[in-house]
């Protein structure tokens, strides 16, 4: 790899930053310049102001001078002096006296006025005659660069504030630009687009996003043919175990016909019951587990659906005590019953089959503006609190002290909550001595959205 993008920042960043900070310095410049400047109003007044003591020093009134330069003096706050030069040489050569001709008591109205003394400085208007110059300290309305310090702010940290954002929005934006075109296709890839590819969108890109295209195109490529070739294995898998299981049971119910060895034969009968039964919710929950798939398309009543499982559950098990605390309707939307339905039905037949025989189980449903909770109530042993969690993990099963027979492999909870979550809900246990209740037992909560 040549790091052509690196190279091609480090350019744009460092050429960038150089310009621009080159051209502040420049702005900053000639801006200190023509701010140090008197104005032209600040000029022509002070102009003015040498005119009248020239014509009075000319008229040699004296008193006239004094009292006009004292008025100036109070009304700007000033000092203001009429001043003749006088040069007096102490030794050397005689001739030469051009050079003592023209020096300055104060500063022309032309010169720029340093902006960052704290005194005003002395300016000087020569009269006509060269001799005579009217003096006076630069009035404070006249100081230029009274905007200084503010402009000097604006060019040195907002400018370069604003420009720095800019250039980091064109990086970014030029980095993003490709980041954004495999942040689609890594979301279209996710909803099981695995057709989906980013090479052929990134040629005018540089070499490390069409390196890194490349690398996701073969990851594409390769988990796609993984995901296809495994939903294959699946449906082929689910095709031909039921259909041997299906003549199994028609040989077995053949054979009971018959009146043969019926202990082993209800035994068998058994056996494919239960190898029925792991095989079709390994395979729902595999399914769900590889599609990730919201199945939310119906809406439909809570209590109507929990009713139908109750009375079913009653039958089933008619040594139990089945409570409910049901309201009389509770309508959920953008749900599926076919996928609620079994969760809670394995959630309620848990419940009663590890309760004891007499015992209570509880059902009941709590609704809110916004959602629903539904929570089984049984009075079995309960689930040590480091195992709450794994109870809803595939094949995962209690000592057994908690399990009553040998049927269960662990397959009820961990599809119910796959099915929870395809349609939006959340699903926990906790035991009921958590809520400081004398009955011991676990607690199953559903949380469902209403819509």
């Amino acid at each position: 790899m040549n790091r052509r993008l690196l190279w091609y920042l480090v350019l744009l960043t460092s050429m960038s930053v150089v310009s621009f900070f080159s051209l502040i310095n420049y702005v900053s410049s000639e801006a200190e310049s023509e701010m140090s400047l008197l104005s032209e109003e600040s000029k022509n007044t002070l102009k003015q102001w040498g005119q009248v003591a020239e014509s009075y020093y000319s008229s040699q009134d004296v008193m006239g001078l004094e009292q006009w330069l004292a008025e100036l003096q109070y009304k700007h706050s000033v000092w203001a002096a009429v001043v003749e030069h006088q040069t007096k040489q102490i030794a050397g050569g005689q001739e030469g006296g051009e050079y003592y001709r023209g020096y300055n008591l104060g500063r022309n109205i032309d010169w720029q006025i340093h902006l960052y003394f704290h005194e005003n400085p002395i300016m000087e208007l020569p009269f006509s005659e060269g001799n005579t110059s009217f003096l006076i300290r630069l009035p404070d309305n006249m100081r230029p660069g009274s905007y200084w310090q503010t402009t000097k702010v604006i060019l040195q940290l907002v400018f370069p504030l604003v420009f720095l954002s800019v250039l980091s929005l064109i990086i970014y934006r030029h980095i993003m630009r490709p980041l954004l075109l495999l942040k689609r296709a890594t979301s279209d890839f996710s909803a099981g687009n695995f057709d989906v590819r980013v090479s052929n969108k990134m040629q005018s890109e540089h070499e490390e996003f069409r390196q890194l295209a490349t690398t996701f195109d073969g990851m594409a490529t390769r988990i796609g043919e993984q995901l296809v070739a495994q939903r294959q294995l699946i449906g082929d898998f689910s095709h031909e175990l039921r259909t041997p299981l299906t003549r199994l049971d028609i040989a077995i119910e053949n054979l009971c016909n018959t009146q043969t060895d019926e202990v082993s034969l209800s035994r068998i009968t058994k056996e494919t019951h239960i190898i029925r039964h792991l095989v079709e919710d390994t395979l729902t929950f595999a399914w769900l587990e590889n599609e990730h798939k919201r199945m939310g398309d119906e809406s439909y009543d809570v209590v109507d659906l929990l009713d139908s499982i109750i009375d079913d559950a009653r039958f089933e098990f008619p040594t139990h005590i089945v409570n409910t605390l049901l309201p009389n309707d509770c309508v959920v939307e953008n749900s599926n019953h076919r996928a609620l339905g079994p969760a809670i039905e394995n959630i309620v037949r848990n419940a009663l089959k590890y309760s004891p025989t007499g015992s209570t189980v509880e059902v009941s449903v709590k609704k809110t503006l916004t959602n629903i909770a539904i929570e089984v109530c049984d009075q079995g042993k309960g689930v040590e609190t480091h195992q709450l969690e794994a109870i809803f993990q595939p094949f995962f099963r209690l000592d057994n002290a908690r399990r009553p027979n040998s049927d269960s492999f662990g397959m009820g909870l961990a599809l119910a909550k796959r099915q929870i979550l395809s349609i939006g809900g959340t699903v926990y246990a906790q035991n009921r001595a958590a809520r400081n209740t004398q009955v011991t037992g676990l607690i199953v909560t559903i949380h469902l959205p209403l819509r």
